[in-house]
C-alpha cells in the first residue's frame, strides 16, 4: 500500500506538506493549516518530493528551513479524475477520508475524519 507523510515546515512561513508516494515520487500540497473537520482550505501543489521525505525530520536544503512529522502512514485512493483526489488516509494520527478538488484555478482540501 503506497504511504503518506504530513511534515510540518516553518519555511517560508508555517504550513503543512502533504506527500502522498506514487511510484518513485511524492505528489506535494501545501497546506496552511492541520487537517481540520472543522475547515475547507487551500492546498496548494508543489513539485514533486523525493521518497527519503517519508522519513526524514531535519533541516532542508538550500536554507529551506526545518521540516517535523506530524504523521506518516499509509493510503488508499477512492477516486481520481483531472478535478478530484480522494484518498482514505490510514496514518498514527489521521485516519479517514482526505479530499483534494480543484476549485477552479486553486485545490481545496477537505478532511473527514473516521468516527470514533
Amino acid at each position: 500500500m503506497p504511504r503518506f507523510a504530513l511534515l510540518a515546515h516553518d519555511h517560508p512561513s508555517p504550513h503543512f506538506d502533504l506527500m502522498l508516494e506514487v511510484g518513485a515520487i511524492l505528489r506535494t500540497w501545501r497546506l496552511d493549516q492541520l487537517l481540520s473537520e472543522a475547515t475547507s482550505q487551500t492546498a496548494t501543489p508543489l513539485a514533486d518530493h523525493r521518497l527519503v521525505y517519508l522519513d526524514y525530520e531535519g533541516p532542508v536544503s538550500g536554507d529551506r528551513g526545518t521540516v517535523y512529522r506530524v504523521d506518516r502512514g499509509e493510503f488508499s485512493v477512492l477516486s481520481e479524475t483531472t478535478e478530484i483526489l480522494e484518498v482514505l488516509l490510514q496514518g498514527e494520527r489521521f485516519q479517514g477520508q482526505l479530499i483534494l478538488a480543484r476549485d477552479g484555478k486553486h485545490w481545496r482540501c477537505e478532511w473527514l475524519p473516521n468516527p470514533s
